[in-house]
């Protein structure tokens, strides 16, 4: 029997999703007719080697929207082709992570199965956001797009401008908040987040002689993390210092608390607590950026300051579900560990 599936497993959506998006296409396309029979459970999954239970998610939801029918000891058929795609959805991220595959994760999961989302990474490269732009005029229904761009955003500002604003949703970092366009946002205000939540941990805070934050240059980040951080500073009277890197010759302060951006940066300064023979949470202190699972155990706790990720990608998909222009600001809290 031939496949007609056209699965790509490089991307990061989950592979249930796009078994349906794949199948939902073929009907789209007239491959897939009413009444044809597909592969079984067992077929699809050692054709593309997954698990059973993945392509069963799948083939349950399909089922639940009345796509398929499950004919017993006979397998699976198309029971519905009058499929309608709600909506097309160009997703435009500047880089991936475990926190953009959380928001990707939780957007897909909560816009709907009948819309098709294609994903795309600028790396915050201004020439090749400016041709996927521009190649992608008219070609979709929603422009959800994270515009972290850290050399040239004036530039950036412009080629949003072609994108109807209607159409328009902004993830993670409004640089369009003073332009008198009324499109949507989901954002993080990176300056007065990181100033709100220092501000929650001032009494585990105040144990300490020095605040150190390691901000990373390899990988950009929005500066406005740094004038939050300042500012917190300034106002409670705390020595601070601003670290761009961490190796194996840096030597942690005892009696200082370090809010650390990168996982790569975490794990350097842990290891040298550990040669240097001091105990974090009493020695030394450690505020992580963005929350992971991880961080829930490593250390018995990690204190972390953290955006929703999660939150993120729901309140964008029910921007496109609702059809609604809004602009929302995302979720960010401080999570007490015993790292501080």
């Amino acid at each position: 029997m031939e496949i007609q599936f056209d699965i790509d497993f490089k991307e990061s959506a989950p592979k249930y999703m796009q078994i349906i998006k794949s199948l939902l296409l073929a009907i789209g396309k007239g491959k897939l007719k009413r009444g044809d029979k597909i592969p079984s459970i067992n077929q699809l999954s050692e054709e593309y080697l997954l698990s059973r239970d993945t392509v069963e998610k799948a083939y349950k939801h399909l089922i639940k929207d009345g796509v398929l029918i499950s004919v017993r000891g006979k397998g699976y058929f198309i029971n519905r082709v009058d499929i309608e795609t709600t909506s097309r959805i160009l997703l435009v991220f500047n880089k991936i992570s475990n926190y953009k595959k959380q928001i990707y994760n939780s957007f897909v999961e909560n816009v709907g199965r009948n819309v098709i989302v294609d994903l795309h990474i600028h790396h915050s490269n201004i020439n090749i956001f400016n041709n996927l732009i521009k190649n992608s005029l008219g070609e979709y229904d929603y422009y959800v797009i994270m515009p972290h761009f850290y050399e040239n955003e004036e530039e950036a500002v412009k080629i949003l401008n072609l994108i109807p604003a209607e159409k328009l949703i902004l993830l993670d970092k409004d640089i369009l908040e003073n332009s008198p366009t009324k499109h949507s946002a989901v954002y993080q205000n990176f300056e007065k987040d990181i100033l709100h939540a220092l501000n929650e941990a001032i009494d585990l805070l105040q144990v300490y002689k020095k605040l150190i934050l390691i901000f990373p240059t390899l990988i950009p980040y929005p500066k406005e993390i740094i004038k939050g951080f300042r500012l917190f500073c300034i106002q409670h009277q705390f020595e601070h210092e601003i670290m761009y890197e961490t190796d194996e010759n840096i030597t942690v302060l005892k009696d200082a608390a370090y809010v650390i951006i990168e996982e790569t940066d975490l794990v350097n300064l842990i290891k040298k607590c550990h040669e240097q023979q001091l105990v974090v949470g009493k020695d030394v202190g450690i505020i992580s950026y963005n929350e992971t699972p991880l961080k829930e155990i490593l250390l018995d706790g990690i204190t972390t300051i953290s955006t929703d990720h999660d939150q993120m990608g729901k309140s964008a998909a029910r921007l496109v579900m609702q059809n609604q222009t809004e602009s929302i600001k995302n979720p960010f809290t401080l999570i007490r560990r015993k790292s501080l």
